[in-house]
This record gives C-alpha cells, structure tokens and sequence, in this order.
C-alpha cells in the first residue's frame, strides 16, 4: 500500500526522516534483520552432488558395471584357484579408475567456468546516494535498508524498490521488467491501484534515464518485484542436450547387444556340458569386452578441449554438453540491443543544407568523413555542442573517445562524443560559452532551450539554441539556413525538411531538429535577466539549421556472422523489445532481412494494395508485433515459423519470448537463444542451448544460461557453432 500513503505516513510507517534519512545504528539493526539488499543466487547444487553426477552419469554407469563384473568373476576365479585370476581384478581396477579421472577432468572443467560466473557478479559494486544521519553518503547498494532515504538521477540504476517523493523530469527504463522500451515518467503522484502501474514507485535494477528523484526504499533484496521474477524464472525446466540423449541411447544399445551376446554364449556353453561357474564366467567376460572403455574418455577429452578454444574465443561453456548442442544448432533467436548492435546510440546521418550526410558509426571512430566546409555545418556544430547537458567524467583525457564514460543520456551521449570527435574539446568550447539560462527537456514542450554569450568578442549578441522533436521545432521557426544564409521558410522547404525527416526515420533513427536565434542587442543587452518561468525571451521566429539522427548501430562484425550462419543452414531470427521500424532497419542492415527480401507490407506499398489482398505466401520476410502474436494460435505461429525464412518478432514480452522458442522446437529444431536482460531468462533457460551477454548481461540471464559470451559480440557464437560442429 506504500504508493497510497502520503509523506508523513511514510516517516511513521518506517520510522525515518526526509530531511535527516535514518542512523547508522538503526539502520545497522535493519539491516541485521532484513539481510543484505541483494537477490540471493538461485540454490547451487553441492559440489559433491555435482562431483557424484559425472561420476556415474551417462555412459560411466556402464563401465562402473563392468568393473563390478570383472571383481565378481576375480572372487569366483579365486575360489577356484584359477591363476590368471588377478587379471579380472586389474581390468576393474583400470575401468573403474578410467570412470574417475575423467570424471574428476569434467568436473574441473565446469567447476572452472563456474568460477568466472562468479567473479562476473562481484565486478559490479553498484553504489547508492543515501541520506544517513543528516549527511549524504556513497553507500554500496547492498547496504540499503527499508526507510532509507536515497537520491537518484539519470544514468543511475535503481538500488532497491522505492516509493518517490520528489521527482523532476524523471524518467525510467523498465525494459529490463516489463519490456517496455519507452522510458516511462515517474512522479510523487498516486496515480494507479496496481502498485506496478502507479507512477510513485521505482523498481529495483531499472535505470533512471533523465531528470531527478528521491524517495523512500520500501522493498529490499528478494523482496523487490525483480527478486520475484527472478525466483519464476527458476520454476522452467531444464532441456536435456542432443548429446546426452545420443549418449543414452547408445549406452542402452551397447548394454542390449553386450547382454544379449553375452547370454547367447552362456546357453552355448551351459549346453556343451562346461562348469557352470565357467560358464558364468565366460558371460561376464563378454559383456565387459563388449564395453567401450575409451569412449567416454575421449567424448570428455575432445569436449573440453573445444571448451577451451571456445574460452580463448570468448565464448565461456558452463556445462561440456553445451558445446555439442551449439554444434548442432539450427535456429538461432537473437536479442537485438547489445547482441546485434553497440548498444549505444551513435549519430548516424546529418541534414542540412537540404542534403543528407552519413556519419561513420564505427566503433572506434576518430574522424567524420562528411564535408565540414559549409556555414551551415559551424552554426549546427555550434548548436549540437552548446545545447547538450552531457559531460565526461573527469580524468580520462588518455582514453579514446568513443570508450570515454559520459555522465547524461544516451542521445546527449552520442551528440557529445559525435561534436568531441570532430571539433577536438568540447568543455573548453562551452567555458568560452557561458551557458545564462537553460530549459531541460521535458515530455511536454518536447525541446531542451539554452541561452549562451558567444566566444566572438566583435558579438555582444545573447544566442539562443534549441533541440527537440524535429516537428516541434519547425513549427517555431519561420526561417531556415542553407549554405549559411538564412532563408524564409516557405512550403518547398517544408516539404524538403518532411521527406528528409521520413527518409531518417523510416531507417528506424532517433531523429533530432536543431535551431538558434540570436538575440537583438537592443532588448537584450549584457546585463538582462532572463527568466525560465515566464520565459522572457522569443522561442519562436527562430532560424531551423538542420536535423542529425541516431541509431543503436549494429555491430561491425554481425553481418558476416549472419551469412556465416546462413551457409551453414542456420535460420537466425530476431526477437526484440523495440519498435518494429527500428527492428526491421537494423535487420535489414545486418543481413537477418536480405536486401531483395520483401515483407507482406513492403509488397502491399510496391503494387499499392491494401495489406489484406497480399498472398501471404509471396513475402519471404515478415515482422511480427507482440500485440499481433499475442492473438496468434500456435498453429499461426508455425505457420509464419514454417514459410518464412527471415523473421523478425519486435514489442515482445518475456511470455512471449517463451512462447517463440516453443513453437520453434515444435518445428523439431535446436534452438539456441541469446539475451542479456532479465526478461531473457525463461526463454534462455527454455532453450536447447541458452546464449547470455558477459558485460551487458543481468545475473539473471547469466545464471539461465548454458554459455556466456564475454565480449557480448554476435560472430563470437558463430565461431562457437564451427567449433561445435
């Protein structure tokens, strides 16, 4: 109920203090009886369970079997005084030892890469802004108590469940808990029953994307929505590998003909009048020759050494068998953020001038390879440097750029690094730039606004600039620049700006509008107040210089890696949280959707038909929306799953991630997932051979999954699948 409670309530129900937050020692007592805010790891096995399991899984249990033969007929040799006795006891002591070391090498093994999982999660000491004794500290996260009064503000991740009781402008990514990719506004208001609905309450290991808040931690560790999602997660099934149903099979088949074999001679040599005891001997005999001892040893032998290259690789193997499932893989469902792409945004083209320029969007980037010649290009370098609140975090000059931490959004991110890359030292810049006043961006007037003094002594002008929604900022601009000329903004130009504006987004860009405005002298000389309330100051009749668009770039790497499968006869399909434009584009530029590929929608735009008139069957790509397959019959599923052999499934939920991956093994396919978020986990665990990210990647998915890339990079799987095979 705590998003029902107004502030004082609060204090009293947790017995703290917004102005002071709660003491050191009473906050020590919480915490001796609360435990640590952190999600206990899912229950491991023993490791003696562990050690026991590939004692006698599988294929050991016939040698084990064996080796109990053999010792039986040595005691029946003995009581016979037969000398050759002792040869029955050391074939089972050589069968038995066989069993051990190789189940001591494949426990190593796993034990091994087990131990890297668990040096991951101590990597990331998470920090948390906390009110303690009427100061504020740097606490770690896991030190957090119910009733602690904690700060928060873009860039952060969320440290525990709170209750907000001051916002501004703040936003949340809940993506990684609901799939929602769009940040979602959070206030100090009431505003739903559902406490997961209400704008009040933030949930733990969600990432606050802009703005500030504070508020009250009401929910810690297991008890967070997240520590919930994380415990249903472990209620889904294990599959069992391909191998170890091969394995199986062929154990009892050996057993079958070895038994069979083995009685067939015990009832010749019974009937040709032998000793019985003989005879008994003579069967167990054939049944331990007909065991392949070295089977087992070099199964595990050329599986860990694949493991190892594959390590070296950095693909990281948690259990042997997996390696043998990625060799066989046939589908292989792909998370998009992080997997195929950066996942970071980069600024991918420019407009000005009426013409589009591309960006390089590399990952190592140290030029910009578009023409920089024009005014036009000055006036909106000018604008993208000066109305942008990011900054770098201080003392990382060494370090190139495009690997520097920045302390902003992700937008503001990439226009950052975008102007440091070609103008050189952008903080230098802004301090000849004295920034006067500033409106941050917010969800209603949809623009940031900044008024600077200007680095030219000659100019006593105010400039004004401003960055938004491209639409919002046209429509307050009534002049436009070409070739560093202000012209008036007539229809043609409108038009121009509207097509280029489509072109950008219809790639599935995050697309930006800039303008500025100097101000006159007369009205606003040197010494004017400007004031952000009443906002004293012109925010129309500006001068619109051009637009730039980011996108989440794919990585460098991945369309060779997605031609790599398609030679290999593996189907690669993307399942993602976001928006099916920006889905479709970076499918297209990966090679998941291949350039003569059509969809039902792209056929219906070519020949002009409304969708429904499309034959179906013509289109060999298709993009399909959650809220489509959320009223799709599983047979409409293998239906689209059968006759498509490039897919792409956008606006998905954890559910239905589930679901895909079902469908695809009713088609009798091996499928392998890969995912980074905590909604990946079900689907992860689900799959035949689950695929988590190492740096990206939440404990959760790590934890689901069968094997880890440690550079979170596509053509490592690739790699991994040759290898495998």
């Amino acid at each position: 109920d705590d998003h029902r409670l107004n502030t004082s309530e609060l204090e009293r129900k947790y017995g703290t203090s917004i102005d002071k937050g709660l003491s050191s020692a009473r906050a020590a007592e919480i915490l001796a009886r609360d435990g640590p805010n952190a999600l206990t790891p899912p229950k491991a096995t023993p490791e003696i369970v562990k050690f026991l399991k590939q004692m006698i899984g599988g294929f050991s249990i016939l040698l084990w079997i064996g080796a109990a033969f053999s010792w039986i007929s040595f005691g029946i040799q003995l009581a016979q005084g037969v000398d050759s006795a002792f040869d029955n006891l050391y074939l089972g002591v050589v069968l038995a030892l066989v069993v051990i070391l190789t189940g001591i090498f494949a426990y190593y093994q796993e034990a091994k890469s087990t131990n890297i999982m668990a040096s991951f999660s101590k990597m990331i000491p998470q920090q948390a802004l906390v009110l303690r004794d009427a100061e504020k500290k740097e606490l770690p996260a896991d030190q957090l108590v119910v009733g602690d009064i904690v700060e928060i503000k873009g860039g952060d991740r969320i440290p525990a469940d709170i209750r907000l009781i001051f916002t501004q402008g703040c936003k949340v990514d809940n993506s990684s808990l609901t799939g929602e990719s769009e940040p979602q506004s959070r206030s100090c208001d009431f505003t739903h029953e559902n406490p997961l609905e209400t704008r009040n309450i933030a949930f733990y290991s969600t990432t606050c994307v802009e703005g500030t808040a504070t508020g009250i931690v009401i929910n810690t560790g297991d008890r967070t929505i997240i520590g919930r999602i994380a415990s249903l997660a472990s209620g889904v099934g294990n599959e069992k590998t391909p191998i170890a149903i091969e394995i199986e099979h062929f154990v009892y088949l050996v057993a079958g003909v070895a038994i069979s074999i083995g009685v067939l001679f015990f009832i010749i040599s019974v009937s040709m009048r032998y000793k019985i005891l003989d005879s008994i001997i003579f069967l167990i005999g054939i049944i331990v020759a007909n065991v392949p001892e070295g089977l087992l040893a070099t199964v595990t032998v050329s599986l860990s050494l694949t493991a190892k290259r594959m390590a070296k690789k950095n693909c990281l193997v948690k259990n042997l068998e997996a390696v043998e499932t990625l060799g066989s893989t046939s589908i292989i469902c792909s998370d998009k953020t992080g997997t195929l792409t950066q996942n970071r945004m980069t600024v991918a083209h420019l407009w000005f001038d009426n013409q589009i320029y591309s960006a390089d969007t590399s990952e190592d980037q140290t030029t910009q390879p578009f023409d920089q010649s024009s005014p036009s290009w000055t006036a909106l370098s000018k604008i993208v440097t000066l109305c942008n609140r990011a900054e770098f975090r201080p003392g990382q000059e060494n370090l190139p750029i495009m690997k520097r931490v920045v302390v902003g959004d992700a937008s503001e991110t990439a226009l950052l690094k975008f102007s440091e890359v070609i103008l050189g030292d952008v903080m230098s810049i802004r301090a000849q730039n004295r920034k006067v006043a500033e409106i941050p961006f917010n969800s209603t007037n949809k623009f940031q606004l900044s008024i600077h003094e200007t680095d030219d002594p000659q100019d006593k002008r105010f400039l004004l600039v401003m960055k938004g929604a491209p639409e919002r900022i046209l429509e307050r601009c009534s002049t436009i620049m070409i070739n560093g000329k202000e012209e008036p903004l007539d229809s043609e130009k409108a038009e121009a700006f509207q097509t280029a504006y489509m072109e950008l987004g219809g790639m599935g860009e995050r697309v930006l509008g800039f303008c500025h405005l100097y101000l006159p002298e007369n009205e606003f000389p040197e010494s004017f107040q400007f004031d952000t309330d009443s906002m004293n100051f012109p925010t129309s009749n500006l001068c619109f210089v051009g637009l730039l668009s980011m996108i989440d770039p794919p990585r460098s790497t991945v369309p060779d890696a997605v031609s790599k499968c398609r030679s290999a006869g593996i189907k690669v399909i993307m399942v993602t949280g976001d928006h099916p434009i920006t889905a479709k584009a970076i499918a297209k530029s990966v090679g998941i959707i291949s350039a003569t590929s059509e969809t039902v929608e792209d056929i219906a735009k070519r020949l002009n038909i409304p969708v429904e008139q499309v034959n179906r069957r013509e289109a060999t790509a298709a993009v399909v929306n959650g809220m489509e397959l959320k009223d799709m019959s599983s047979e409409q599923l293998d239906e689209i799953l059968r006759e498509h052999s490039e897919i792409v499934f956008a606006r998905t939920s954890p559910q239905q991630k589930l679901i895909i991956v079902e469908g695809c093994q009713r088609q009798g396919a091996v499928v392998a997932v890969t995912g980074d978020g905590v909604n990946d986990s079900p689907a992860l665990k689900k799959a035949d051979i689950g695929i988590a990210m190492g740096i990206a990647g939440s404990d959760a998915a790590k934890n689901a999954a069968d094997m880890v890339l440690l550079d979170d990079n596509f053509a490592s799987i690739v790699t991994g699948v040759e290898e495998g095979k």
